[in-house]
């Protein structure tokens, strides 16, 4: 019977790190390699894989615990035949995971090989360095280092990760080809590096020709004794069985083992029917939450027919395409064992590389997958690759993105959500706001703790807030405001508006006629006297455009902010038509069901704070306006008449202009009339 092996959890580069989800249940069977459990430290979530394949037979953590290296993860019984990782197991319980797997998956056949490589170069009795270079990363050139994870002096495995890539379609490790210690690292984070350029100079144990040569011998002589003891051995020797039979045949290539991800969308189709290949091509790229990865082919051939195309989902198991090969005594042999032997075999075909030119293609560097662990993080930001390239779509950096995953890590929906803030930002042009010589040039606000000083409770804006501030930023900042300042003598006005709505009230009218519909009548009749009034600057800024017709916006405070909704064909509307509408948007205001069309194409603005209070106020142009008249609460006052001090009702006035369209004496001349109309509204007939 099958023993049962305790499996620990291996280093993973942090202490105290979190289960966050259990990947398997007890009763499980697992393959060497398949996800145990996920963990979440502060800077990356990874899963733990077995070592071993086999049974569960006891979890021996919960989701929420706490584990360090060495902690019981679960007890699994070992799948029978599986000795030759049986030493390894209990022996090597602090090496990494990746090569626990491959001694409990590789036959003595596959072992002999690689010790018989190591002790005929330990025979030499010293060491040698070798370059280490960027392998075959596709047509993709002059890559951005993103991250160094090794440094001088660090002793490395074979298949660790040394640098990290990221092209436009995927981020990925640059693996070390063999096992040693790294004595002078020739990039740094940020550098930009092709096919063969230099990465590091790598101290290795013995000759390198001596194991390339040993693996060669062994390859052979190990064939003919055990050619049943390994599918991996046997697949190695498929296409040399192929060569002397001299046949073909048609297989089917089929998505490998991409984890616990399923429906993973393929975002990439890389080859097409009647293309050749070779073994570790890239056949489709498929994007997860997690990472985007390659499909690589398992063997060489000629593709007869394409199974999938870009937009489809995919799951372990699909059918990508079928291949034409040659021949083959073990044409079942499921693909993940081919892609088991291509990752034995990576090691030896670098060495061969390294020291001659050899045919057999290079394997390219596997792209990162948070789960693969013990990536030493930057900490400057915490995104997938799948988010990366959104945000490279956009031009979005994402050290200004807020995460709002666990551990602040940036998502998809963060990503978007940045974008859809920044589009309905408004930024100022390079013509009004410099960065330059006379540009506007200020310093960043202090950052304040506020809560040492006492209780604090943050409150965010709201949605209108967020829309109109960087607006309303934006136009403080680039157009150059004056206020000219009137009183408007409304007595008569007022009395005429009382007795109109004690009309309305007997004839039953659903509306009363408010001082702010006598303000649109009055400065509509202001705008055709003084046409300078009714322009906007145009996109360049060297002419103006005249509009003939007349829009007044009415700005409206609500409960979730202000907004300045659109009264059109003001001039050719009376008093109670303008009531009616007046009403409606206002309702339509408060009640949030303006549309955009509601609130755009005003030719002037109307900002009235009569019904609150204040003798005068500054208001913010609305641009494209060139003006905006602020109204303050009407106060009854003494004024004398050439005989005598009288009570009259005295409107306050603040008319804002922008001052380049704008000169001082048209805005006086502007706010005179009317303050004339007002008093007077027979004014507007003449």
């Amino acid at each position: 019977m099958a023993e049962i092996k305790d499996v620990l959890v291996p280093d993973l580069g942090e202490d105290d790190v979190e289960v966050i989800e259990l990947c398997v249940a007890e009763g499980d069977d697992v393959e060497a390699e398949g996800a145990l459990v996920t963990v979440e430290s502060d800077k990356a979530s990874m899963d733990v894989p077995a070592p071993f394949a086999g049974k569960v037979k006891e979890l021996c953590v919960s989701v929420g615990d706490k584990i360090s290296q060495g902690d019981l993860l679960a007890k699994i019984q070992e799948a029978g035949g599986a000795d030759s990782g049986d030493d390894d197991n209990s022996d090597k319980a602090d090496d990494k995971q990746e090569e626990n797997a491959e001694s409990a998956d590789t036959s003595s056949d596959a072992d002999a090989e690689e010790k018989s490589s190591e002790s005929k170069s330990a025979s030499k009795g010293g060491s040698s360095t070798i370059e280490v270079t960027v392998p075959d990363i596709g047509d993709a050139e002059e890559v951005d280092i993103i991250e160094v994870l090794v440094a001088e002096g660090d002793k490395v495995e074979a298949e660790d990760g040394l640098i990290t890539l990221e092209t436009d379609k995927a981020t990925m490790d640059v693996p070390c080809p063999q096992a040693g210690t790294v004595k002078s690292l020739k990039v740094k984070e940020g550098d930009k590096v092709s096919e063969g350029s230099l990465v590091l100079i790598l101290e290795v144990a013995g000759s390198g020709d001596a194991g390339a040569d040993s693996s060669e011998s062994d390859d052979q002589s190990q064939s003919s004794d055990d050619d049943d003891a390994q599918p991996s051995q046997s697949d190695a020797d498929d296409s040399d069985d192929a060569q002397a039979s001299g046949g073909e045949e048609e297989i089917e290539v089929t998505v490998p083992d991409i984890g616990d991800a399923e429906d993973v969308e393929i975002i990439d189709v890389l080859v097409s029917e009647g293309d050749t290949i070779e073994p570790e091509d890239g056949l489709i790229t498929l994007e997860t939450d997690k990472a985007t990865m390659d499909v690589p082919a398992p063997k060489a051939g000629t593709i007869t027919k394409m199974l999938v195309k870009q937009g489809d989902k995919v799951s372990q198991g699909s059918a990508v395409l079928m291949l034409k090969v040659a021949g083959s005594a073990k044409s079942s042999e499921k693909p993940e064992k081919s892609d088991q032997k291509a990752k034995q075999d990576a090691p030896q075909q670098q060495k061969s590389s390294d020291k001659s030119d050899s045919s057999r293609p290079k394997p390219p560097p596997v792209p990162h997958h948070p789960s693969a662990g013990e990536k030493k993080k930057s900490g400057k930001v915490h995104a997938s690759p799948s988010v990366r390239r959104l945000a490279r779509e956009f031009g979005v950096d994402l050290t200004q993105v807020s995460g709002s995953g666990r551990k602040d890590r940036i998502l998809k929906e963060d990503v978007q959500s940045y974008v859809k803030y920044e589009l309905s930002r408004p930024k100022a042009s390079a013509g009004s706001v410099g960065q330059g010589e006379g540009g506007l040039q200020v310093i960043a606000p202090p950052k304040v703790d506020f809560s040492k000083f006492g209780e604090v409770e943050e409150k965010p804006l709201t949605r209108i807030q967020k829309l109109s501030g960087p607006n309303l930023h934006r136009n403080w900042v680039t157009i150059p405001h004056v206020t000219q300042f009137e009183e408007a003598d409304i007595t008569e006005m007022e009395a005429f508006r009382k007795q109109q709505n004690k009309i309305a009230e007997k004839r039953k009218y659903d509306f009363k006629v408010t001082p702010l519909v006598f303000m649109m009548k009055a400065v509509a009749d202001a705008l055709k006297a003084y046409p300078v009034f009714n322009t906007s600057l145009s996109a360049d800024g060297e002419s103006l455009i005249q509009k003939k017709y007349y829009h007044i916006g009415i700005a409206v405070d609500t409960p979730n902010g202000l907004v300045v909704p659109v009264v059109r064909d003001v001039d050719q509307k009376g008093i109670h038509e303008l009531s009616k509408e007046l009403l409606d948007i206002s309702l339509k205001a408060r009640d949030g069901k303006l549309k955009s069309a509601d609130m755009q194409g005003s030719c002037f603005t109307i900002s009235s704070l009569g019904g609150i209070g204040g003798t005068a106020f500054t208001p913010i142009v609305n641009a494209p306006d060139v003006a905006i008249l602020g109204v303050s609460k009407s106060e009854m006052k003494p004024k004398w008449n050439g005989s005598e001090f009288e009570p009259r009702l005295m409107l306050p006035l603040s008319l804002s202009y922008d001052h380049r369209v704008i000169d001082g004496a048209v805005a006086a001349r502007f706010a005179v009339h009317l303050k004339t109309v007002l008093e007077d509204l027979r004014e507007m007939l003449l």
